[in-house]
């Protein structure tokens, strides 16, 4: 893509996600995604119902009477974007493809961290870290950011979550707001390390397919690649028994998808291609 072309597409971007982020997201955003960690502030005297923990025995052994920390929720976050630049992204049957989505989706994010005062960093993944861009705030850093998505080339075409979740846990010292974001089309079992990553910071899951992955339309004889593997074959759409299957594969695999993030305990969301992804978000952020 030509330094021009990429410009201009990051302009347009920053345009839409901006405007979102302030009108739309501001407050939403803030009481979804607000500090969960805690900053000491001061010290008071001890109350009956307080927590024992909480006793500072240093004060208390000078005043000779119990005396407890009292914790302020820290303001500022650090967020975290995961974002899968498997081969599988680059597919699209509807008004985008799913890495134009995940862009957008990811842009709109990381403007609304920023409002929030909130640092952003990204891990962009295949079945490897691809690249790690630590948290930072400001303008020009998102840009940064935007411009890596649109234009990155992965070395590999292949995913794995559970890598990208095991480095977050490695890496990021500090509990952040990590946004998974992923078609998650994912041969390995990744319920355990996202376990591990979302006991230490706060994982969210944002899934985005395209229509044709739950459903084929009937159109006789069809070309169809894996985008990972580059596996190729010839498929017979008007067939219903291969339609019903293809359809049957998508339900279960969504069934193990929604368990494996329920038992991590992972709020997520999924939102096709040709969905209104604002709506999804807003809807994302009033669960929690």
């Amino acid at each position: 893509m030509e330094t021009s072309e990429i410009l201009k597409k990051v302009r347009k971007i920053e345009i839409k996600a901006r405007g979102l982020s302030s009108n739309i997201f501001a407050g939403q955003y803030h009481s979804a995604f607000k500090g969960r960690g805690m900053a000491f502030s001061e010290v008071r005297e001890y109350q009956f119902g307080d927590d024992v923990r909480d006793i500072d025995w240093n004060v208390t052994a000078r005043f000779h009477r119990p005396y407890v920390k009292v914790f302020d929720e820290e303001r500022e976050l650090t967020v975290m974007l995961l974002i899968d630049v498997s081969g599988s992204l680059e597919f699209g049957t509807q008004k985008m493809s799913k890495k134009e989505m995940v862009t957008e989706i990811a842009a709109t994010l990381a403007f609304s961290a920023i409002q929030n005062n909130d640092k952003i960093g990204v891990v962009f993944f295949s079945d490897k870290i691809e690249k790690y861009i630590p948290p930072k705030k400001g303008r020009k850093h998102i840009l940064y950011i935007i411009r890596e998505m649109l234009d990155f080339h992965a070395e590999s075409r292949r995913t794995n979550v559970g890598k990208a979740v095991e480095f977050l846990t490695s890496v990021v010292k500090r509990r952040c707001t990590a946004f998974l974001l992923s078609d998650f089309y994912n041969r390995e079992d990744f319920r355990h390390p996202l376990t591990i990553c979302n006991r230490k910071h706060d994982v969210v899951a944002i899934q985005i397919y395209d229509l044709r992955a739950k459903e084929l339309p009937d159109v006789g004889l069809m070309k169809v690649q894996d985008a990972e593997t580059g596996h190729e074959m010839i498929i017979d759409t008007s067939s219903k028994a291969l339609r019903k299957a293809h359809h049957d594969y998508w339900v279960n695999r969504q069934s193990t998808l929604s368990e494996t993030f329920n038992r991590s305990g992972v709020d997520y969301v999924t939102i096709a291609t040709n969905d209104d992804y604002v709506k999804a978000l807003l809807q994302l952020f009033a669960m929690r």
